[in-house]
């Protein structure tokens, strides 16, 4: 900025995004938009208040980090583990699918290998601070498109380390000296090794000494404090200061202070997320646009094209509700500030020239001033046209509140007898699934069934999930059903979870969560077969029926004995073995006993009907 202050500077900020986000808003574009379009306004290409455009860029970025870092503290270490499938699997088909794509197709068009992969390695990555941004502007973060994008844009800042790492050999291809890529690597994962151990170690004793002086602004310079020192060291060895912070927030999602470190933090991420937003406006060259206008339009439109491919053919193959694929693809689809990371960190390795990073920059900036374009259109016409789709086969999204006492989320075949049983005792239930097929065709039957994402917050709440007394999960897939299950707990503490196990594990994975009514779906089936077998051996009904009943307690006392040792394997399998002995004995006493009653009666089984003692 020329001849101002910090002061002037501050009002000119303040100024353009109080009048432009408004803005923005009223004509239904979203504050991004409004975001962006200041910066563009007050930026050197605009009015020209602010010339100096690229060091407010780096301040900015702050805002991404606060964000990371608010996000984590949602994520606990358990829940993050949960989700390392979509993270390092889906994640890596994103980044690495798409690179390989933009790569392929820059050589096709006879770009040097070397080129193509900087830059498809640069394009391949998507905005963070977009994509988070409109998920928390939409209330959608708790929503599996919302889940799944989150899952992306950390792969995208754990792969920070090896791009980063990988820029200077390309640079040494080239002819020019550079080492210290491995080295770096190192670095990096021992910098990350240490921020998790030291947050283990020192993080909540140092946080519960600063509560105990009792002065509100100091614990609020501690939490700004451990987010900026996390952030600055990941910087110092050249990592993504976003997945720094976020590492912390995770490290404190289980600690007492973890509520108190949201309010804290909240306003100042709200703010600087917006001046990240207004800088990225501000920074985009609009000489380069100009230079070669054609060009970049088509490098843009290519390059979201071969994104939004891959993320459609993604969005198929995952959980995702048809009518939430729109946003999953066009929140990815753009490029991302890591773009700029790369395509400066190249042109210093002197793996590209100075000239192709600033094309490259701006086709990125276009690309993430287009994104929330793309939003407005999606939401005026391609996702009301999959709800119009939707409708026709009558599975619309459930809109209207209910207020049922029970909630069944999944209506397979296991659901579906839990909603016969209920409806025969005059319960109406609120039933929710998300196959739209399998919806269409219950309903031929005459079930009132609602199509909706039982993971999703929004959708339970509209299914009346705060007033209902019984919410039954019977959701077929594992990791699904426990998401359902750990969201119903931690926002609706008054309903009562029962819920479908297909396995041991997926027993587990529930009773972790608090879940005490589980029932396993071949339980009782295997013990009625049980029970036909013995019929057929000899035993008499209600004998088969009585050991069968007493089978059953004993298997669920034994197996939540052995929950606590889940994870110790020794100790499980003694508990296990020492539960079948106990049965064993248990049922050979009673047998004895039986024989013994008998023969003190002085008549043998086969003289007397409907005999105790099964045969010999």
């Amino acid at each position: 900025m020329e001849h101002g202050t910090w002061l002037t500077g501050l009002l000119v900020y303040l100024a353009a995004a109080v009048i432009a986000v408004p803005v923005a808003k009223f004509l239904g574009l979203g504050s991004i938009i409004g975001y962006l379009g200041a910066g563009i306004l007050i930026g050197p290409w605009g009015f020209k208040f602010v010339t100096n455009a690229e060091s407010m860029l780096g301040f900015a970025e702050f805002g991404v980090v606060l964000m990371l870092f608010l996000i984590g503290l949602e994520l606990e270490p358990q829940r993050l583990w949960s989700l390392r499938k979509p993270i390092f699997g889906w994640g890596s088909v994103q980044l690495f699918g798409s690179t390989l794509l933009l790569a392929g197709g820059a050589m096709a068009c006879g770009v040097d290998w070397r080129l193509a992969v900087v830059a498809a390695l640069g394009l391949a990555m998507s905005s963070t601070a977009i994509g988070l941004g409109v998920l928390g502007e939409r209330n959608l973060m708790a929503t599996t498109s919302g889940e799944s994008v989150l899952s992306v844009a950390l792969l995208q800042d754990i792969a920070a380390i090896p791009i980063l790492a990988l820029l200077p050999f390309l640079a040494v291809v080239a002819g020019h000296e550079a080492g210290g890529g491995w080295l770096g690597a190192a670095k990096a994962v021992g910098t990350i090794a240490a921020i998790i151990l030291g947050g283990r170690l020192l993080l909540r004793p140092m946080l519960r000494w600063i509560a105990k002086s009792e002065t509100p602004e100091i614990f609020t310079a501690a939490s700004l404090l451990l987010v900026v020192a996390t952030a600055a060291l990941m910087q110092a060895v050249g990592l993504s200061m976003a997945l720094g912070a976020f590492l912390a927030g995770v490290l404190l999602a289980e600690s007492e202070y973890r509520r108190e470190l949201e309010t804290d933090i909240e306003p100042f991420k709200g703010l600087l997320l917006g001046l990240f937003f207004i800088a990225v406006g501000m920074n985009i060259d609009f000489q380069v646009v100009l230079d070669q206008p054609f060009l970049i339009a088509a490098v843009v439109v290519a390059f979201l094209g071969i994104k939004a491919a891959v993320l459609w053919a993604m969005a198929r193959l995952m959980p995702i509700p048809q009518i939430e694929r729109p946003v999953f693809i066009i929140l990815l689809a753009q490029g991302g500030e890591f773009g700029f990371v790369v395509f400066q960190t190249a042109a210093q390795a002197n793996a590209i020239s100075a000239p192709v990073s600033s094309f490259l920059v701006a086709a990125v900036t276009i690309s993430m001033i287009l994104t929330p374009l793309l939003l407005v259109v999606a939401d005026r016409w391609w996702i009301p046209a999959l709800a119009g789709a939707a409708r026709k086969n009558g599975v619309a999204e459930i809109s209207e509140p209910q207020s049922g006492p029970v909630i069944i989320a999944g209506f397979g075949r296991y659901g579906q007898i839990v909603g016969r049983m209920l409806f025969a005792n005059g319960v109406s239930p609120t039933v929710l699934d998300h196959d739209a097929e399998a919806i269409e065709a219950l309903r031929k039957f005459g079930w009132r069934v609602h199509y909706g994402d039982a993971t999703r917050l929004d959708l339970m709440r509209t299914a009346g999930a705060d007033k209902a007394r019984v919410i039954v999960v019977a959701i077929d897939d594992i990791e699904q059903s426990v998401d359902c299950a750990r969201m119903v707990r931690e926002n609706f503490p008054n309903a009562t979870v029962v819920a479908r196990a297909r396995n041991v594990q997926h027993y587990y994975e529930l009773y972790e969560l608090g879940v005490t009514l589980i029932e396993r779906e071949t339980l009782d089936s295997a013990l009625m077969t049980a029970r036909s077998a013995l019929e057929q051996l000899g035993w008499q009904p209600h004998q088969a029926r009585n050991l069968a009943l007493r089978f059953r307690r004993h298997n669920v006392a034994q197996l939540a004995a052995m929950a606590p040792h889940r994870k110790d394997e020794a100790r499980l399998i003694a508990v296990a073995k020492q539960g079948r002995q106990q049965l064993e004995e248990l049922f050979a006493l009673e047998r004895q006993q039986a024989a013994e009653r008998q023969a003190r009666a002085g008549w043998s089984a086969a003289d007397r009907p409907g005999a105790e003692t099964p045969p010999a």
